[in-house]
């Protein structure tokens, strides 16, 4: 049965409706914003997936073209590989709704969010994040949501919940929050160095417009949801003996292994006190291994977390707010434009940075429009930095999300265009990993791109903050661990300059996080941040005063548009000559703005005197050194730009009477001319007598004058 709900909210209607479309799934929803339209579905099997031990959550966020009235570009006429907005959308979906599924749910679980419709004023990711939202918790699916999703701007000073996409444009801030009724559960977002003050602001203005969402998704599932499915039956409940004798035999081995400060140390430790404890009670306990297996990984858990609540104490010996050891380098490869070695622990990065040209760069056929991308960061995420051996496939959505926070984080503090007119990427190979590699590659990707002269307005640096809440005790830890960001409550990381922040990210795990909290975690973010900037600025604390003599020049210049054509020649002709006699790279863009990129000036110089020739303009007045042409019987045809001829009259050759033009030219031969007229037609008419003339005034020569015929007088 058809059912909708709906209000006003910000300034656009919102809507969400159930029972018209997709009724065989167990649960969808069709939610509307404006004119952007996002159908969701949730399904879920019936039986849990054998042998797994976790959720089998797969969510994918489509977009189609018809959506905006466009067609697919390129060869196929069809969408194909999702594209990088959709990886990282599908990721803002899945990470909400995620810690929402019950433990115990083992059910092949599947959300599909596909635009529909795009209005190009509403970003269509949030409404995905609503509809997929209300699908689920319309179904018949065990969930503990609904969640509510906003995107926060600010411009001038105030929040603009849901700011459009030409309000973003003015907007320092950039945040899209998902939340349930009780608290905050992800943080996805950039500013343009934003004071920690104004991010905690809007976290908390976003947690109140998310309640009208909530409400709304609450309202539909009184009158359309379907009954929640019992959970599929739990295995054997573990008696307390069982517990007893694991934590008298595992305990003591757990605490053992929590001794090596170092990571695989520690992991190969803990496998040895899972075997010995899984030996020693095998004939006590029969069959029974994972019952066994569980609770050891339910006393590492537990005294992890209480080493850091009543010791204040972490696994590799540090305090809460201690960094690891870091070490910067800069110029670790000869033949990049810029590199950069960051190592923070077990964590590193390798960082290149590389200059092209206005060619380089990325064309995306986008939904809400076609895009120009000039700085790309790409992240990849080999095997063997955390020791496993994998085969090598296309970057991951994991991969796609931690290049694109880092992207977000080194963004605003780029030059503009007009200062700078590179296309930049940065690449970073994590090749070691204990902790944010990500936040690792902001730092190393900061120094990369002041290694390879980017005039950078500040240095950017990252960190991971981690939270252990036990009752009443909360615990705020510096530059977590992989093993702190598993156990832990909160993943949350922020980069940044010293001034303010760039980008954040938050995945939290309890149901609720106090402002207080919030507030604690971002300063004490702010002060890691700092000390690590301390650091990278003693390795290189300002951008190189030049580039890399591996990297392109750049010159860039202006000429009139109607001349491009004249540039570029017929079927591409002049300009490929250009380029394959100087070796440069030319790119012209419609408003004339031309750039030319060569490693060799003077490749350079002949590029920008041939493209200034050719587009040159004829001036009255001026004088030109022409070539001979053609020569008729009136005078002769100078060529005093390249394609551009004069009439040099007969009356004009010299001072003297001549009677032939062959007498004084011939084609080829160089002279100097002056431009007497340009007239409507574009004709031009040039005179050797008076530039010889002016030349011969300049050089302070008298010049010569043509001897007068006596008349014979008469007898």
């Amino acid at each position: 049965m058809f059912h909708k709900v709906e209000t006003e909210f910000h300034g656009r209607p919102l809507s969400i409706e159930t029972g018209r479309l997709a009724k065989q799934a167990d649960g969808a929803a069709l939610a509307s914003y404006g004119e952007t339209v996002v159908l969701a579905t949730a399904v879920a099997t019936q039986e849990p997936r054998e042998g797994v031990d976790f959720l089998p959550l797969t969510v994918d966020y489509q977009e189609k073209t018809f959506a905006a009235g466009k067609i697919p570009g390129g060869f196929f006429k069809r969408e194909g590989r999702p594209s990088e907005k959709e990886i990282l959308t599908s990721r803002l979906i899945d990470r909400p709704i995620r810690p929402l599924f019950p433990d115990g749910f083992f059910c092949e679980t599947q959300v599909i969010a596909t635009v529909l419709s795009a209005d190009r004023d509403n970003d269509p990711d949030v409404v995905a994040m609503i509809a997929a939202s209300a699908a689920l918790h319309l179904s018949s699916i065990p969930y503990a949501g609904p969640i509510g999703a906003v995107r926060v701007g600010r411009i001038d000073g105030e929040f603009v919940i849901n700011p459009t996409i030409l309000q973003l444009e003015q907007s320092d801030l950039n945040l899209v929050v998902a939340g349930t009724r009780h608290g905050l559960v992800m943080v996805e977002g950039g500013a343009k160095c934003v004071p920690e003050e104004v991010i905690l602001d809007a976290l908390f203005e976003a947690q109140a417009a998310l309640q009208t969402i909530i409400q709304l998704q609450e309202d539909l599932q009184g009158a359309a949801g379907k009954p929640k499915r019992p959970l599929p039956a739990a295995s054997p409940v573990v008696d307390a003996r069982l517990t007893a004798r694991v934590a008298e035999v595992a305990r003591p081995l757990v605490l053992a292994a929590l001794e090596h400060a170092e990571k695989q140390k520690r992991a190969a430790a803990m496998e040895e006190a899972k075997r010995l404890t899984l030996a020693s009670l095998a004939e006590e306990f029969p069959g029974l291994e994972k019952a066994i297996a569980d609770a050891v990984e339910e006393i590492h858990r537990s005294e992890v977390r209480n080493m850091i609540v009543r010791e204040r104490r972490r696994v590799d010996g540090r305090g809460l707010k201690d960094l690891r050891d870091i070490a910067c380098e800069v110029e670790v490869l000869p033949r990049t434009h810029g590199s950069a070695l960051f190592t923070r622990g077990e964590t590193q990065a390798l960082v290149t940075a590389t200059l092209g040209t206005a060619s380089d760069e990325q064309r995306i056929d986008a939904l809400l429009g076609e895009q120009y991308k000039k700085f790309m960061l790409h992240y990849n995420f080999p095997p063997f930095s955390v020791g496993e051996v994998k085969f090598l496939r296309g970057p991951s959505r994991r991969d796609v999300g931690h290049g694109a926070l880092a992207e977000r984080a080194l963004l605003p503090v780029l030059p503009r265009e007009e200062e700078f007119p590179y296309t930049i990427r940065v690449v970073s190979e994590i090749l070691e990993s204990n902790g944010s590699s990500s936040m690792a590659t902001v730092c190393g990707g900061s120094l990369a791109l002041m290694d390879a002269g980017v005039p950078v307005k500040a240095a950017v640096a990252g960190i991971a903050m981690g939270l252990i809440q036990e009752g009443e005790s909360v615990c705020i830890l510096s530059d977590i661990l992989g093993d702190e960001d598993h156990l832990g409550d909160m993943d949350f990381k922020v980069a940044g300059t010293a001034e303010g922040v760039t980008a954040l990210q938050m995945d939290i795990k309890i149901a609720n996080v106090s402002r207080d909290i919030m507030q604690a975690a971002l300063a004490q973010a702010r002060e890691g941040r700092l000390k690590i900037l301390d650091i990278m600025n003693r390795t290189l604390d300002r951008p190189r005063q030049d580039i890399s003599v591996h990297a392109p020049r750049i010159v860039t210049f202006r000429i009139k548009p109607e001349k491009i054509r004249e540039v570029i020649g017929p079927g591409g002709k002049v300009i490929r000559a250009i380029v394959e006699e100087t070796g440069t790279k030319i790119d012209i863009e419609d408003d004339g703005t031309v750039v030319v990129a060569s490693s060799d000036a003077e490749s350079m110089r002949r590029a920008v005197d041939r493209i200034q020739a050719i587009a040159a303009e004829v001036e009255v007045g001026r004088i030109y050194k022409g070539r001979v042409r053609r020569i008729v019987d009136f005078g002769a045809f100078v060529e005093i730009l390249p394609g551009t001829d004069g009439l040099l009259h007969i009356s004009q050759i010299g001072p003297g009477r001549v009677r032939r033009v062959s007498d004084v030219l011939k084609e080829g031969d160089e002279v100097m001319v002056k431009v007497l007229e340009v007239d409507k037609g574009g004709k031009i008419r040039l005179s050797r007598k008076e530039a010889m003339a002016e030349l011969s005034a300049q050089q302070g020569q008298t010049p010569p004058r043509r001897k007068e015929q006596e008349a014979p007088r008469e007898s």
